[in-house]
């Protein structure tokens, strides 16, 4: 029987619902906040504007929506008075507010709340190069890897260069037959390594190319550690660890805020958590409240800022910034409800479409379709401060320009004792310098075999 009764009586709240929504078009208040509401020419879209159209569809109501006029969601000043969409629904400017307005108890008396239609929490925001998360490979971030893949090609291309010069030219090797190689390939490579310890390693290159080649290595040197070094210091000195709220109570490199009249910053207000009262007191005395969401992430993309705020609304802000992330924690979850005067007759009812809308999946799929990412992963990796090889291009450029001059001093300096032997031997000179060259890169077995060919033809 009381089954029945049950049914009737919701029979009879529906249909009040309708004659109600026939006879009066229903006034909403909403605010404009990214994706909730935003304007399309001189209409309105968003999450809450489907919400709406959705909760239209189901209950079978006619409504009409319009922006707060002071552009606030509501809190209450010491006389009592409420401002924003509160102020607006307990003074029935309104009947409803469709918004993310968050349901606190305040809130709760002063009007109804509809069953939330989301769920979310507080958490902050800020960018990624300002507050990196801790790396074990830390010393290797002033370069990307790009950057690192291109000093390493040049180290290996300059040790190459150094033998070469170490083997071509005569100031170095002069009598391949008799003497030692002081460059070996070896050591090459151990002299530019010590340049790149402002140290060095001996014996040092005699001949114009060798200098040549060792003097552009040391320069490149000298400007590729300063970049590195200026980089890292310039990261180190605005990096800090902040993963937490607590965290971010104590440190004071960075400010943050929330906005100035809501139910986040009401929150720390109150709060009798030391640290959250140790950030509300932050707030307080730097003034670093913002008016509104997109102040927030303006100021975060500046640099040197935390913005405080509902995670809904920062995990939109992620997903379109590349150069933000929020923190991992969130706290003192909460939820987003419809507002409505004190006894009003459409609670009931928009509670139950809310939780129609829920159980068919319809505002999960309103959050995906409002809260999809722009960022790609390619974005992402972009947006770090590593130097790239073409912030440096220059250096390459000049390295590469000493490395082929020096080659090509060094081919000089053998051309022309080449010619000098051909003069005294009156031999070809072509054939001086193909002697060379097989006594350089030949072994000596070449010139013995040569020296006993001559033999037997005497």
């Amino acid at each position: 029987m009381r089954d029945w009764v049950a049914l009737v009586f919701c029979v009879a709240a529906l249909t009040a619902w309708r004659v109600t929504a026939d006879a009066k078009e229903l006034s909403i208040t909403t605010i404009k906040e990214e994706p909730y509401t935003m304007s399309r020419g001189s209409e309105l879209e968003g999450y809450c504007m489907d919400l709406i159209s959705e909760l239209s569809r189901v209950l079978g109501f006619q409504y009409k929506v319009s922006l707060v006029k002071d552009h606030r969601y509501g809190v209450q000043d010491p006389s009592g008075t409420w401002n924003g969409m509160m102020g607006e629904i307990i003074r029935r400017e309104a009947d409803l507010a469709v918004a993310p307005l968050t349901l606190t108890a305040a809130r709760e008396i002063a009007v109804d709340m509809s069953t939330p239609f989301m769920q979310t929490g507080l958490s902050f925001i800020l960018r990624r190069d300002v507050a990196s998360e801790d790396s074990s490979f830390s010393l290797l971030s002033p370069f990307s890897s790009d950057m690192w893949a291109g000093l390493l090609i040049a180290f290996l291309l300059t040790g190459l260069c150094m033998f070469l010069v170490g083997r071509i030219s005569p100031a170095e090797w002069a009598e391949p037959d008799t003497e030692e190689q002081n460059f070996t390939l070896l050591h090459s490579f151990w002299y530019i390594t010590g340049a790149l310890t402002l140290q060095g390693a001996g014996p040092h290159p005699k001949g114009l190319s060798g200098r040549l080649v060792s003097a552009i290595w040391w320069l490149f040197s000298i400007l590729l550690l300063a970049c590195y070094f200026g980089n890292l210091h310039s990261n180190n000195k605005h990096n800090v660890s902040i993963k937490t709220f607590e965290d971010l109570a104590n440190q004071d490199v960075m400010d943050y805020g929330t906005f100035e009249a809501g139910s986040t910053a009401a929150f720390f207000k109150n709060s009798q958590n030391p640290v959250y009262r140790r950030i509300y007191e932050h707030m307080a005395r730097k003034k670093s409240y913002v008016s509104t969401t997109e102040e927030g992430i303006r100021l975060t993309q500046e640099g040197n800022f935390a913005f405080i705020g509902e995670a809904a609304s920062l995990d939109l802000a992620v997903a379109r910034h590349c150069q933000l992330r929020r923190s991992d924690e969130t706290i003192t979850m909460r939820a987003y409800s419809i507002a409505a005067p004190l006894g009003s007759p459409l609670l009931k009812n928009l509670t139950i479409g809310i939780l129609k809308l829920s159980e068919s999946g319809e505002l999960t799929h309103l959050q995906q379709k409002w809260w999809s990412s722009s960022c790609e992963a390619s974005s992402r990796a972009n947006a770090s401060e590593a130097l790239r090889p073409h912030h440096l291009w220059g250096f390459f450029l000049l390295l590469g320009m000493g490395l082929g001059v020096g080659l090509l001093l060094a081919l000089l300096e053998l051309l022309s004792r080449a010619r000098n032997q051909a003069k005294d031997g009156k031999k070809s000179c072509c054939s001086v310098l193909t002697s060379e060259l097989n006594q350089r890169f030949g072994g000596k077995g070449g010139s013995a075999e040569g020296d006993d060919s001559g033999k037997s033809k005497a």
